[in-house]
């Protein structure tokens, strides 16, 4: 499965930003697609996670309320919708996927097999 992260950009704080996470070749029916980002001198970060079959979702704590991730079944994206940005979330924003996840394993980047380039998210002060 290919992987590509699509949305990112420049905004201020407080704007918001909508990303996209697609997949080439096949669908997303039978994986879980998560969001990971990383920041220079950061270790990399769980932001996200959707289960596609029951749409079970897992987010990290700074995130919850601000950000939403969900599903397109017409374009078979992951989108991750963030909302009351801070400078704080500035991060290269990867998407990954993997089958079979449990639900404790979703926040776990070694649970993911398939990794996208990722897109920048800058929010300036």
């Amino acid at each position: 499965v290919q992987l590509q992260a699509y949305g990112g950009g420049l905004v201020q704080s407080g704007d918001s930003l909508r990303l996209s996470c697609v997949a080439s070749g096949r669908t997303f029916r039978s994986y879980t697609v998560a969001w990971f980002r990383q920041s220079p001198g950061k270790e990399r970060e769980f932001v996200a996670a959707i289960r596609w079959r029951d749409s079970i979702t897992s987010y990290a704590g700074s995130v919850k309320g601000r950000f939403t991730i969900s599903r397109d079944n017409l374009k078979n994206t992951v989108d991750l919708q963030m909302n009351s940005l801070k400078p704080e979330d500035t991060a290269v924003y990867s998407c990954a996927a993997s089958q079979g996840v449990i639900v404790s394993s979703m926040s776990t980047h070694t649970t993911y097999h398939y990794w996208g380039l990722g897109t920048q998210v800058t929010v300036s002060s």
